[in-house]
């Protein structure tokens, strides 16, 4: 599933006319490197919601011809990160599944994240396991992290003023276990992050090569001189 509802606001003046997922970086719109990852790891049908400026979206994925896309529509009401995943659920059916957020950037190291992520879940001892960016090597990132990770993968939370070395890329690999009685209507996916976490089922994952944190138009330019010198 690809995350695309949000309002972007962050990102003004570009999403006052565009949707955030549209926003072009190297040429290319936010989405696509997402769709094109996800692609290139194989993945057949992907699942995407929609309410800010949805109909740009809709008609910008008419283009592809893969991966295979499905709408889930929030025009009606936006849901937040965990109630528009719950939403979807009937749509992704009952194996675990990539979740990706559709403004989030990365460049592969040596092996391949997605391929990875894959390879190192284990729906026996979790409910979720977060591909998670060292916050000294990111691009764009000042924050102060996300999550501490033990030695066998176990993630804990930063408290509020503690600083971590791990923040959360906004790709994961997740188990609709993790969705069980999960809160109705609108909330943040951290909700149920926390809850696995408290169950000892909440896991990490070091991501390999770079990744970019796209959040404002300033950092457009970081992600792109990024991009050019893996390239080159």
């Amino acid at each position: 599933m690809v995350l695309a509802a949000g309002l972007g606001t962050r990102m003004r003046p570009l999403t006052d006319t565009l949707p955030k997922p549209l926003v072009p970086v190297g040429g290319k719109p936010l989405l696509d490197h997402v769709l094109d990852r996800l692609d290139g790891a194989g993945v057949e049908t992907v699942v995407v919601n929609v309410h800010f400026f949805a109909g740009q979206i809709e008609e910008h994925l008419a283009g592809r011809a893969r991966p295979r896309i499905v709408v889930s529509d929030e025009r009606d009401t936006l849901l937040g990160t965990g109630g528009g995943i719950v939403k979807a659920l009937p749509l992704l059916g009952d194996a675990p599944f990539f979740l990706v957020n559709a403004d989030t950037l990365w460049i592969d190291g040596v092996r391949t994240n997605l391929d990875w992520l894959a390879r190192m879940f284990d729906p026996a001892r979790m409910d979720a396991l977060l591909l998670l960016a060292a916050t000294s090597t990111s691009v764009g990132y000042a924050g102060r992290g996300d999550y501490l990770m033990t030695a066998d993968g176990r993630l804990k939370r930063r408290a509020e003023r503690e600083v971590v070395p791990f923040v959360y890329s906004g790709v994961s690999l997740l188990s609709p276990a993790l969705f069980a009685d999960a809160p109705a209507g609108a909330f943040p996916l951290t909700t149920l992050f926390d809850r696995a976490e408290e169950a000892g089922r909440l896991y990490g994952l070091r991501l390999e090569g770079v990744w970019m944190h796209v959040g404002t138009p300033e950092a457009i330019a970081a992600a792109e001189r990024a991009i050019l010198v893996s390239a080159a």
